[in-house]
């Protein structure tokens, strides 16, 4: 017990030489005898400047931050050791004192020297009934929660499923904690997403709005976010930001197994060969990494060398795709959310050509190659059947959403078993990837569309602009 659960109290105690002696004696009681009101009130959430306060339209959305000095817990189930420490002072508590006139109600049970010859019955402390009982009662505690305990070591953490509905989070500005809830994250999207014309019809697409600091510092405009708007085609800059974001995760999925490798030197390949030609037909050179020096420094060629998958996104012609490279094994497999095979005789050179592209990255980056020789313009690389996009404009949503989710060990006989999401839920997902790319710690213009997103105003907050599959245009809107 530490010196904050009990209290100090000193007795008198005659010695034989009739002097008075003064003796320290600890008492053990239960915080909840103790403590009647809480001393400490919990810091209210700071509020950034502008806006308002709203009400929670669900349990998860927290309003108030973590205290920063709690106030003393009340434990609804305590653990097994507070229950034994209960158990211990209840015992303790259960032995009535000789009753005697010269010292407080709450005596100790100490007697005058004088009485020390006494007979040990008048001395012996006896048990009540209520503390009988109640020590049962406790007993019976103890041993549930001890074998609660032993069964939740033996059990696994479910892993859910994860859906559009996030859960909120909290992050840190200089001037305060706030936290990341569905309304903040639609602000962020109608911030990020939303074009302005002056009055000479020019518009605001080339704004930075971001800058991710990885291995350099890579730049999102207002035009690729923009792409992010309902039923539009996404920008491959948000598809390389969103790898990047995934590379620097603190998990093991990404840390130690799989490679999130950036699509800007394979699109820009395909470029700047169109039909998956070896030779360029406009460069008349073949394919070299070093040709694209702008989008090197966002490699990590450590785990590119490294970890023993790598899920590389393609686009060609608009359309989007993902390889996932076993570099073990050298085996390569395509997961196109449209097709179940290569539509036409163009894609299969496309897809020897990316092959080769990603078989080159690797040794660039000091690895092995996926083939050698002439055999690395000749890759296989088999489809995945996969449940894939019901509409013709959410590829890279789910390309994107992939390289967070699939499991590559469960492909099995070419096939991929999963549950798809509804529609309304990848819609979502769009909302989703505009805050994530904006609040993410990578990003240095961070606490900007902290602010500029806070000084949105809802003009119409009802159940359909609050709903978390809510698309919202500028007719919704105003800004503060």
């Amino acid at each position: 017990m530490s010196p904050s659960d009990s209290n100090m109290m000193v007795v008198r105690e005659q010695t034989p030489s009739e002097a008075l002696a003064i003796v320290p004696i600890q008492v053990f009681v239960p915080a909840s005898q103790t403590t009647t009101e809480t001393d400490f009130e919990p810091t209210p959430m700071i509020q950034i400047k502008g806006t308002t306060e709203t009400t929670p339209e669900t349990p998860k959305q927290l309003q108030e931050t973590t205290p920063t000095l709690p106030p003393a817990p009340t434990k609804i189930h305590p653990d097994a050791e507070d229950a034994a420490a209960l158990l211990m002072m209840a015992r303790t508590a259960s032995y009535v004192p000789k009753t005697d006139p010269g010292v407080p109600s709450f005596s100790l049970g100490l007697t005058d020297s004088s009485q020390e010859g006494a007979s040990t019955q008048e001395t012996e402390r006896a048990k009540s009934p209520e503390s009988a009982n109640l020590i049962e009662q406790l007993d019976d505690l103890v041993q549930k929660i001890a074998s609660s305990a032993a069964k939740g070591k033996n059990k696994s953490p479910q892993i859910q499923r994860e859906t559009g509905g996030e859960s909120s989070a909290k992050f840190r500005t200089p001037v305060g904690l706030y936290q990341i809830t569905d309304d903040m994250k639609q602000k962020c999207y109608i911030w990020g997403t939303r074009l302005k014309e002056d009055a000479d019809g020019n518009t605001n697409e080339y704004e930075e709005m971001c800058t991710l600091i990885g291995q350099g510092e890579y730049i999102l405009m207002r035009m690729h976010l923009v792409s992010l708007q309902a039923k539009s085609d996404i920008e491959s800059q948000i598809v390389s930001a969103i790898c990047l974001i995934l590379n620097q995760k603190n998990e093991k999925r990404f840390q130690e197994q799989i490679y999130c490798l950036p699509p800007d030197i394979v699109c820009m390949a395909l470029s700047d060969h169109p039909k998956g030609e070896f030779v360029s037909p406009k460069m008349k050179k073949e394919f070299r990494v070093e040709a694209y020096p702008s989008f090197i420094p966002f490699i990590d060629r450590k785990k590119l060398t490294s970890h023993p998958y790598i899920f590389a996104p393609v686009c060609h012609s608009g359309h989007w795709w993902l390889w996932l490279i076993n570099t073990r094994k050298q085996k390569c497999h395509i997961l196109d959310p449209l097709h179940k095979k290569a539509p036409s005789d163009e894609r299969k050179d496309i897809n020897k050509f990316t092959g080769y592209v990603f078989s080159r990255l690797i040794t660039y980056a000091g690895g092995e190659p996926l083939q050698k020789g002439e055999n690395e313009k000749k890759i296989k690389s088999s489809y995945v059947k996969i449940s894939g996009q019901k509409t013709s404009y959410d590829c890279a949503i789910y390309v994107m959403k992939w390289m967070e989710l699939i499991e590559p060990e469960n492909i099995k006989k070419g096939k991929y078993e999963w549950d798809n999401w509804p529609q309304e839920e990848v819609d979502h997902y769009r909302v989703e990837y505009a805050s994530r790319i904006l609040f993410s710690e990578m990003n240095k213009e961070r606490y900007r569309a902290i602010r500029e997103s806070s000084a949105i105003r809802l003009s119409k907050p009802s159940s359909v602009l609050l709903s978390p599959f809510c698309q919202i245009n500028s007719a919704d809107i105003e800004t503060a």
